[in-house]
């Protein structure tokens, strides 16, 4: 709710100026936290459930990829690990992780009904079935290449998450281009110069072409930014130990606004 933080910022506005306008937003903050309770809404309560649900779907789906070729190997297993390690999950939760890993490599396992459970507890609210997609790309692609079996089950995944196939193939060229930025990999192969490819993925990486004007590119860097701030990220559902992956995406996305940059004033 918010019309108590915009009515008293107002209200603050026009009788003691920018000071009054905090003050109100402060008093119209509680006025909108007194009105939730009175109507039975706890914010708290359903972050943590749509967290909870967030959590559940991604690690169960991620044991689903590990058997996308018919069984899990000894480096399968040694990646899972490592991606945890690298979300940096609590002890508790990283038990919780593997549990739900074994679960979703079962033979029996149906995607769907997990899918269609993810969507009616919460799943088509904000950004979460893009921020899932999301995590499943960085788990798939952990040995550095994205298998057929993979793509297939991501895809089946945005399907029953209801985006489209066209939808989907863009996102996955845009999560593929911005994967070529982790860690800074163009900046590491030595190259004095920027190569036409590097642009060309960090056009991808934005979700522009390089005919885009500079306004609508910063637009776009902005709107990727603002999805990936973690504060927004939280509210709508990531678990809080799992912010580093969405962390590393909005480095990927900089260093992909900051080659365009470079590169239009050269």
């Amino acid at each position: 709710m918010i019309f108590g933080k915009l009515i008293g910022g107002l209200i603050g506005f026009f009788s003691g100026g920018f000071l009054g306008a905090i003050i109100g937003l402060f008093a119209g903050h509680f006025f909108d936290k007194g009105i939730g309770q009175a109507m039975g809404f706890d914010y708290g309560a359903d972050r943590a459930r749509l967290q909870r649900l967030f959590f559940e779907t991604t690690f169960m789906i991620m044991g689903h990829l590990a058997k996308a070729d018919g069984r899990i190997s000894e480096e399968e297993i040694r990646q899972a690990e490592v991606l945890m390690g690298r979300l940096g999950l609590t002890p508790e939760h990283r038990k919780e992780a593997i549990t739900l890993f074994k679960q979703g490599s079962q033979s029996d396992f149906q995607l769907e009904p997990v899918i269609s459970s993810f969507i009616s507890e919460g799943g088509r609210r904000h950004n979460l079935p893009i921020l899932l997609l999301e995590f499943l790309f960085s788990i798939a692609m952990a040995d550095g290449e994205m298998h057929r079996a993979e793509k297939e089950i991501l895809a089946k995944t945005a399907g029953y998450l209801g985006i489209g196939s066209r939808q989907f193939e863009q996102l996955l060229a845009m999560l593929t281009a911005q994967q070529s930025f982790h860690g800074g990999n163009y900046q590491q192969q030595g190259r004095p110069h920027t190569s036409a490819n590097d642009l060309d993925n960090a056009y991808k990486a934005l979700g522009v072409t390089s005919s885009a004007s500079d306004r609508d590119i910063k637009k776009a860097y902005r709107k990727l930014m603002s999805q990936h701030h973690p504060d927004k990220l939280i509210a709508q559902g990531v678990p809080e130990d799992m912010m580093k992956v969405a962390t590393e995406k909005a480095q990927e996305i900089q260093a992909a606004y900051d080659l365009i940059k470079v590169a239009r004033k050269s």
